[in-house]
């Protein structure tokens, strides 16, 4: 194992002409996050949602179809989720805005001032409100955001395609958010050896039951896997499936992290995703969808694990948000935290890759990592 006694490049390196920002700083862009739950979004429902400090209106048409648009009308800066899907004659379905009654098509183009009257020339159809490209996937809506958001290119890959049971009801979902850049929310969530101090319940583990680990990784689309493998012996939980579960633990940029289980012929999918907010502010969704039996028996407990989880990594966030505000340098060791190492390449990757036009070259290269947890 090495350590470095001064902060790595990634660590506290300036953005590049390329476009990379610093740890901590500036988000992935051309790229697809996580917005909701299809179920959640209901026909002629227009809900707020914020993704990297902007307001984003994600709406349904009653035919069924999913849009996304900035969350301000141009007129008057009325938020337009605050008002309804109409229909007019000529115009099919529009975002009415609750100030002024101006209509919006779902592409964002204007199709109605009301208040002009019959004789005044004005083009409402040259008005336009941003508008993002949306996918609904495997019961899932995913925006696309957009690195020149005013000149936004067309979408040159599809959101992620997850695997096993996904697309059927999900068994549970719970969210927080946590305040925190998302580049110290990845980071957190893959962090391999935090496990026995933060969260210590009966059911889990703990510092005293810290063993030897050492698992196979690999590049994959976007990321890296923590290939498929027996349950280390000390993760009580997962003795509740029966059987000799596998499991295999994917990264992929800008923010998704899936667990998927197989028991046999039965299987479990863990899926979190990480949303910025804001450059403070990450929500944390965690999803999970199964067609094992015991899945809905222990449905209960499950989810106050969840729940605990989740309050115990915001804790820590905010323990830890203690020392950030001075600006630390940190220290990045080998093998514990080479996955952290792993986004910090991929994220340069994807700006220098951006900037260049060229293909994405994941930087990755299968190992094995040994660590204690």
């Amino acid at each position: 194992m090495t350590v470095a006694p001064v902060p790595p490049p990634q660590a506290e390196s300036a953005p590049s002409k390329a476009g990379a920002q610093p740890f901590g700083k500036g988000f992935v862009t051309d790229a697809w996050y996580f917005v909701a739950l299809g179920r959640d979004v209901a026909p002629a429902s227009l809900k707020r949602y914020e993704i990297m400090g902007e307001p984003v209106l994600i709406g349904r048409t009653r035919a069924g179809q999913v849009y996304a648009m900035r969350d301000i009308c141009p007129h008057r800066a009325a938020p337009l989720s605050a008002g309804k899907l109409v229909e007019k004659p000529g115009e099919g379905e529009t975002v009415e805005c609750p100030y002024h009654g101006w209509r919006f098509r779902p592409d964002g183009v204007c199709a109605a001032i009301p208040s002009l009257v019959e004789d005044q020339a004005f083009e409402a159809n040259r008005i336009r409100v941003r508008s993002y490209p949306v996918r609904e996937s495997q019961g899932i809506v995913f925006v696309w955001m957009a690195s020149d958001a005013r000149n936004p290119m067309e979408p040159d890959h599809e959101p992620p395609v997850f695997p096993g049971v996904v697309g059927g009801e999900a068994k549970l979902v719970e969210a927080m958010d946590f305040d925190s850049h998302i580049d110290h929310a990845v980071v957190g969530l893959m962090d391999p050896a935090h496990g026995p101090y933060v969260h210590q319940q009966w059911w889990w583990r703990s510092e005293h039951s810290m063993h030897e680990k050492s698992k196979a990784f690999a590049p994959t689309a976007f990321g890296w896997a923590m290939v498929r493998h027996a349950p280390s012996s000390n993760s009580r939980l997962y003795k509740i499936l029966g059987g000799a579960p596998a499991t295999e633990i994917t990264f992929r940029l800008p923010g998704f992290r899936w667990e998927h289980i197989q028991v046999g012929e039965k299987q479990v999918l863990a899926l979190t995703c990480l949303t910025p907010i804001t450059d403070t502010k990450t929500r944390i969704t965690q999803i999970f969808w199964s067609d094992h039996w015991v899945f809905d028996l222990a449905k209960p407990f499950l989810r106050m694990g969840v729940v605990a989880f989740l309050k115990q990594d915001g804790g820590m966030v905010n323990l830890q948000n203690e020392g950030l505000r001075y600006d630390p340098a940190l220290i990045w060791i080998d093998d514990a935290d080479k996955q952290a190492k792993w986004y910090q390449q991929l994220k340069r990757e994807w700006a220098k890759s951006r900037a260049e036009d060229r293909p994405f070259a994941n930087p990755i290269q299968p190992v094995t990592l040994r660590w204690k947890s």
